[in-house]
């Protein structure tokens, strides 16, 4: 009876929340951790005093927020409601100010998880006095009509409405900083230091905030280079950390001004909104535009690129040349229409020269290092991206000497997950070659075949097995000598490598790695160039190979009933000597492979072929070949 009753005082406790909802009750939600919120005040400067164009308008990411601080009907503003935060920032009439772009810059460096939101409330002309509790009443008292009209807006106390605010900010996101730009009504002003400390100190504990969580970035005024007229300022500004230890500085230098001697113009605004992003992201222990090159949700790929002294800087990529815009701490910023998914080669053009993109990882393509970037494909593309809880196999890079071309050369060879564990079993071999332009580094960086492999064996659809690439001496592009045969020319493009791979590679995987030795263990396969490569290798060695696969083969005017000393035309001699023939290519390429295959099948040969959907002659189009291929291998 006891057990009973208490079983029922639990379920009676269990209901009162439920009760509560019922009854009106609400649960308080907590502060979201992910949503920082930034306090910015001040004068003009950060109210905003430049016209506002329509760059800044467009391309605000909906994880930038402002809380509108005042009430305008007629622009459609409610105070104290989060929007997407288009400018104007202060109030309905105000101009381009540094919070703009504080907020763009900090979400682009920032996590997806987490947004920003700011408050801006400022007013032009006035005195660090204006945001003192103690003093705002007397000095507004004094001040012109325009300046009265303005705070008016914060129901005359700017500083009131900050904290009116802030508080609504707090209970939804975390004030991680405070953002200041004022003292040109301070110029010279040796106590401004202190003045300002007053305040932080008022919106620290009024909010009951910690200084060293809620770090106060101080901007400078116009330079006296720049023909700012309260230059003298700037050294009381550098000095604000003497007072305020958690105070940072953030310089104006290199920002011109409108003419006025005081407004900065709107690309200053622009570079300003960032510095002080990159001293609130350095001081996250964030390094900032660590993230570029960088593709958005949308597929438009965005580069920078440092060069002061550049005059012109384009962006190439896809087969389009995109100018790239300069701000005035000297850096190139671009950005690409939508491209399409798949692997991109992509260069920067500096003046006229050609360079490889020092944020990217280089990719040997083009016949030249290459920037590269990844336009990610759905759940579609799992195939060839690491998998959690998916043993990974090794790609090394292995020096050898070729004695047939007497110099060293370098393979790539994967080697299963199985092989450091299993180390008495022997492995089959493929032979993976890239195509022209290209080099031995190409399947396992653009290619990304380590993970199709090791996706492959986990499902059990593929045999555990070596692979190795190398270099098809093709690096250089084609071009016939003039006055030459163009089709015998072709037959000369790579030909070293046939005496590599047979005399030399061959020789030194099976003699350094656990291999099958034998032709049932052996195939060889290529794309593009590497695919005419493997007919040339395979073809007239079937000795030594079982198996063959072109994507994308670079195979032009093959007569099949006659080419390779007539070795179709023998299909059922063909079809017991090679286990397996595989033909692949994209949708939108028109290389022949389709037409030759179907060739090829009337003479009676057996083969697969496969054909990529809406891809070109590109990297997508090779890995599904890969993914297609592979599984069929060393099944025989």
């Amino acid at each position: 009876m006891k057990r009973l009753s208490i079983l029922a005082s639990m379920l009676a406790m269990a209901c009162l929340p439920m009760m509560a909802q019922k009854t009106g009750s609400k649960v308080q939600e907590k502060p979201d951790p992910n949503f920082q919120i930034y306090l910015c005040f001040g004068q003009s400067n950060m109210e905003g005093n430049a016209a506002i164009e329509d760059i800044d308008r467009t391309g605000v990411n909906p994880r930038f927020q402002a809380m509108y601080a005042v009430d305008d009907e007629k622009a459609g503003w409610k105070k104290g409601q989060w929007h997407t935060a288009v400018p104007p920032q202060a109030r309905p009439s105000t101009g381009l100010t540094p919070v703009d772009y504080f907020g763009r810059k900090m979400v682009d460096n920032l996590p997806d998880s987490i947004k920003v939101g700011t408050i801006t409330v400022a007013v032009g002309g006035a005195s660090i006095d204006l945001f003192d509790k103690r003093t705002y009443k007397a000095y507004l008292k004094k001040q012109p009509d325009w300046m009265k009209n303005f705070a008016s807006q914060y129901n005359g106390n700017p500083y009131a409405r900050l904290i009116e605010l802030a508080k609504i900010a707090k209970k939804q996101g975390v004030i991680k900083g405070i953002l200041l730009h004022q003292g040109e009504t301070n110029n010279g002003d040796a106590n401004w230091p202190n003045r300002v400390k007053t305040v932080y100190n008022d919106i620290l504990k009024d909010l009951n905030l910690k200084a060293e969580d809620v770090p106060l970035l101080v901007g400078e005024t116009v330079q006296k280079d720049m023909g700012g007229k309260c230059w003298a300022h700037i050294a009381i500004v550098d000095d604000i950390a003497k007072t305020i230890p958690t105070a940072h500085v953030i310089s104006s230098k290199g920002c011109p001004q409108r003419g006025d001697g005081l407004h900065f113009i709107a690309e200053s605004y622009r570079t300003m909104g960032k510095r002080y992003a990159n001293m609130m992201l350095a001081l996250q222990g964030i390094i900032p535009d660590s993230n570029y090159p960088r593709v958005d949700k949308d597929r438009r790929a965005y580069v920078k690129l440092h060069a002061p002294e550049a005059k012109k800087v384009i962006f190439d990529i896809c087969g389009k040349k995109y100018e790239m815009k300069k701000d005035l701490d000297g850096d190139w910023y671009g950005v690409s229409d939508p491209l399409v998914v798949g692997f991109h080669y992509y260069f920067l053009n500096v003046d006229g020269v050609q360079v490889v993109d020092p944020a990217s990882e280089t990719y040997f393509g083009c016949c030249r290092e290459a920037g590269g970037l990844e336009v990610p494909e759905g759940a579609e593309g799992n195939y060839y991206r690491p998998q959690q809880g998916v043993a990974k196999g090794q790609v090394r890079s292995v020096s050898y000497y070729a004695a047939s071309q007497k110099q060293f050369r370098r393979a790539m060879v994967y080697t299963p997950a199985e092989y450091e564990t299993n180390t008495t079993k022997r492995y089959p071999v493929l032979y993976l070659q890239h195509g022209m332009g290209e080099d031995e580094t190409g399947w396992s960086k653009q290619g990304m075949m380590q993970h199709i492999m090791d996706n492959l064996i986990a499902e059990g659809k593929a045999e555990p097995m070596i692979v190795v690439m190398e270099s098809g001496d093709v690096k250089k592009p084609f071009v016939a000598r003039p006055g030459k045969n163009v089709d015998e020319e072709r037959n000369h493009y790579g030909a070293s490598f046939y005496d590599v791979i047979i005399k030399d590679l061959i020789p030194m995987v099976d003699k350094t790695f656990r291999t099958y030795t034998d032709r049932e263990h052996r195939a060889m396969a290529g794309l593009s160039w590497g695919g005419c490569q493997t007919f040339n290798t395979v073809l007239p060695h079937m000795d030594k190979f079982s198996a063959l696969g072109t994507f994308s083969g670079a195979l032009f005017g093959v007569d099949v009933k006659t080419c390779f000393n007539g070795v179709f035309a023998d299909a059922e001699k063909y079809n017991k000597d090679i286990h397996y023939m595989f033909m692949g290519c994209g949708s939108e390429e028109n290389f022949g492979t389709e037409k030759m295959a179907q060739q090829l099948k009337e003479l009676g040969i057996k083969l697969d072929v496969y054909v990529s959907p809406g891809t070109h002659h590109e990297w997508l189009t090779w890995r599904r070949c890969f993914k297609e291929f592979v599984p069929h291998l060393f099944k025989w």
